[in-house]
């Protein structure tokens, strides 16, 4: 094996160098992977650009990325289901497996839990990476390296959309149309929703949306929040989303979820941006209208409304897998940018600009 495990690694606010490091070596129930794509994820950038997310500081060098897919290069002596030469989907996230969040199926939430490229774990923009076997699936042979690394953007945009509970014939209303807000708009479509508005600042991005398959795009630019409810309200027939997928995390886009929801509806909060907002909560509560964090992804949970051994239900990754696999979710129609390892530093200056839906970096 080839001693070369270059390696892009952030020491600092907008210092980012590619350096050597160790093999690591895989574990009993681990697998090593040789990393071939790894998509560039918003918090990637932000980790770079700011060198925190919240809590999560960088203190120390750490390699980024986490939007991952590989070739198994080797195995530990445990595992069963995986072999040398396998093409896989990395899930990011590892959890201690031990606590209450994990053992009743939320192990997302788990208080333990290590997630690539968030400090102080070291992520995959890698040759070489371990990572647990249990967390590694396999890709069908039909699904691109690229597909493979879409997998965990597209597995947030399904836990999104379970948490909303869309179902067959729901409106959606999709608040941002980058990259997240675009997958939740594909999937809530590919789950039977009868109409999903994607709202945005960006004209470019809505064509996208709209091409790929919104049925209407509203741009907000300027626009008064009750000028931007009267519009969604119109483009659903005069009538409210039961579902609001809010992708962005900036206050009016949040208000606008809250006053635009059916009464008795559901809104989900899946972009991240200032700790504390001001919202109308009464609002809210006096028309039932359900506030729903939702934090990456689990692959399975349990229904406690089921009292069965059948109440734990795959989720996620599986999922997302057999979507893109069945034919029934296309992610071709994304606009993308492609960059080597070796030119990370200008794949990252591209992913700031934001002219394409998705940069890849091939390792």
């Amino acid at each position: 094996m080839s001693e070369d495990n270059l390696s892009a690694v952030l020491h600092g606010v907008d210092d980012l160098r590619l350096e050597q490091v160790p093999i690591p070596k895989p574990g009993p129930n681990q697998v090593l992977v040789r990393v071939h794509t790894v998509g560039i994820c918003g918090s990637d950038v932000h980790f770079w650009t700011h060198g925190a997310i919240g809590s999560f500081v960088v203190k120390e060098p750490m390699i980024l990325g986490h939007e991952t897919s590989g070739v198994v290069s080797e195995i530990g002596s445990e595992v069963q289901h995986l072999k040398v030469g396998d093409r896989i989907a990395m899930e990011p996230g590892l959890a201690c497996k031990l606590c209450e969040h994990c053992k009743t199926g939320r192990y997302n939430l788990c208080p333990e839990s290590r997630f690539f490229a968030t400090p102080p774990t070291n992520g995959a923009l890698s040759r070489f990476v371990v990572h647990d076997a249990d967390f590694c699936f396999k890709l069908p042979d039909n699904l691109s390296f690229e597909d493979g690394a879409l997998i965990e953007p597209l597995s947030v945009a399904i836990h999104s959309c379970r948490r909303g509970n869309v179902q067959m014939g729901h409106r959606v209303l999709v608040l941002g149309a980058g990259p997240i807000g675009v997958l939740n708009m594909l999937t809530a479509k590919s789950v039977g929703a009868g109409k999903v508005v994607i709202t945005d600042l960006d004209d470019g991005r809505l064509a996208l949306a709209k091409k790929l398959g919104a049925d209407a795009t509203i741009n907000v630019k300027g626009k008064s929040l009750e000028a931007v409810r009267a519009e969604i309200i119109s483009a659903l027939d005069g009538q409210q989303p039961q579902v609001c997928i809010e992708c962005t995390g900036v206050q009016p886009s949040i208000e606008t979820a809250i006053t635009t929801t059916k009464s008795g509806g559901v809104i989900v909060l899946v972009g991240l941006g200032a700790d504390r907002v001001e919202i109308p909560i009464i609002e809210s509560a006096t028309r039932e209208v359900d506030i729903r964090g939702t934090f990456r992804y689990v692959n399975w949970y349990v229904d406690h409304t089921l009292q069965c051994s059948s109440s734990f239900k795959t989720l996620s990754y599986p999922t997302a897998i057999e979507l893109l696999s069945s034919g029934k979710l296309d992610l071709s129609g994304l606009t993308r940018a492609h960059y080597k390892l070796e030119e990370t530093l200008e794949a990252f200056k591209r992913n700031r600009k934001a002219d394409v839906m998705k940069v890849f970096i091939q390792c």
